[in-house]
């Protein structure tokens, strides 16, 4: 019945219909208009920090090969690999083999290289005397401008450069004790050297601990002859732990001593760490895909308490998680947010339920939030994932929670 009549209508007065239509529409009555449902987010204060993973491995700082200083057989060594030793512990025992005595040219040799371990032994040890004063310097240094920094009387760049000194100095005086013990291991090698070429029937060699340590490799164990630096087994100190990492040659670049790290999913919580050396040179390293990279050597030190990680090993695998900048209080958004403007960045900015096209301006990333650094204040709610329907002037609606 009404649709007849509306056919009717239309048949007889359709033009007079339309111009009315028309008059309405002049005289300002709105006609519907479309809404769109959008998500979005809100700008607000946070702190970013910019970061960039890699994998890397846990190696010993110093790792200390023991070697046969004298031919002979070799008795049954008892020790096994994960013993912990005392420094200067017998490892193992080499009966020497019968030798004619050394003419007096030999002997005058061995006995200079014997002098010659000996000066270098008394060398190393001035050394650890001197990184003991650098370190000593540095730590000092350190302590006295963390309340500074928290005070802000001195910058977190000043802390961070003496963080690295100090670390730096750290290995310094490790570097020098390592030095001193190779140097005194040299000296038990010379004079054992010399014992072997006395008289035949010579007492047995002791091959004794240059460290306090762990076992952490045996290349023999039952009775065997054995050869004049032939390697008996391997040692190091558990303790002194320093993480490495192959690091993109294009990413190494945007490292520096110093520089922070956390070390992850390595069976623990995460762990604190700092960039002690990145090594100058790269070399060619082929992917899991195939793909030949330029890589260089980043070496990094714990800093956490021994105590957060006594159970990570020698070449256990780990994440690192390099924060490469960090901000407090940054005005962020999600990344999602932004979109190209020409050669800068935009958002869509909602404003009386309306979408305003708003350039903005950007700091740090992460891979999930943005800093922006003009374009928007605290509070400002902005539309995530803008698609080709929102335009400038669009009317948005959040959809109901």
């Amino acid at each position: 019945m009404l649709l007849s009549f509306l056919q009717e209508f239309f048949f007889n007065y359709g033009y007079y219909a339309v111009f009315a239509v028309l008059i309405l529409c002049g005289m300002g009555l709105p006609l519907p208009e479309d809404i769109t449902l959008i998500a979005s987010a809100t700008a607000s204060p946070h702190d970013l920090q910019q970061t960039y993973n890699e994998e890397g491995r846990t190696r010993l700082k110093n790792r200390y090969h023991i070697h046969a200083p004298v031919s002979g057989t070799l008795r049954r060594i008892t020790l096994q690999a994960g013993d912990n030793v005392r420094a200067g512990q017998t490892l193992a025992e080499i009966e020497p083999a019968s030798a004619n005595p050394l003419d007096a040219r030999s002997r005058e040799q061995a006995e200079a290289d014997l002098r010659g371990a000996e000066a270098a032994l008394e060398a190393a040890r001035q050394h650890i005397a001197a990184a003991k004063s650098a370190h000593t310097l540095a730590q000092k240094e350190h302590q006295r401008l963390v309340p500074l920094v928290k005070a802000q009387a001195a910058s977190r760049e000043q802390l961070d450069q003496a963080r690295a000194q100090r670390d730096s100095a750290s290995a310094n005086l490790a570097a020098a004790q390592a030095e001193e013990k190779i140097a005194a291991a040299r000296v038990q090698s010379a004079r054992a050297l010399l014992a072997s070429h006395n008289e035949a029937g010579a007492a047995a060699v002791a091959v004794t601990a240059p460290i306090a340590g762990v076992i952490t490799k045996r290349q023999h164990q039952s009775r065997t002859p054995i050869a004049a630096g032939e390697l008996l087994m391997e040692m190091g100190d558990p303790a002194q732990l320093e993480i490495e990492a192959d690091i993109l040659s294009a990413d190494a670049v945007r490292l520096a001593p110093g520089t922070r790290a956390r070390i992850r999913h390595w069976g623990g919580d995460d762990l604190d760490a700092s960039v002690r050396r990145i090594e100058p040179g790269g070399f060619t390293k082929t992917s899991a895909l195939g793909v030949e990279e330029q890589r260089t050597r980043v070496i990094l030190d714990l800093t956490s308490p021994h105590a957060q990680w006594q159970t990570l090993g020698d070449a256990y695998r780990v994440d690192i998680e390099f924060i490469l900048a960090e901000k407090n209080g940054a005005l962020t958004i999600p990344l999602s947010a932004l979109y190209r403007d020409g050669d800068g960045w935009a958002v869509y900015r909602i404003n009386d339920a309306r979408a305003r096209h708003t350039a903005v301006q950007t700091g740090l990333r992460t891979a999930t939030d943005v800093e922006i650094t003009a374009g928007l204040a605290n509070g400002d709610r902005v539309i995530l994932q803008p698609d080709e329907s929102i335009h400038d002037g669009s009317r948005v609606q959040t959809p109901p929670e």
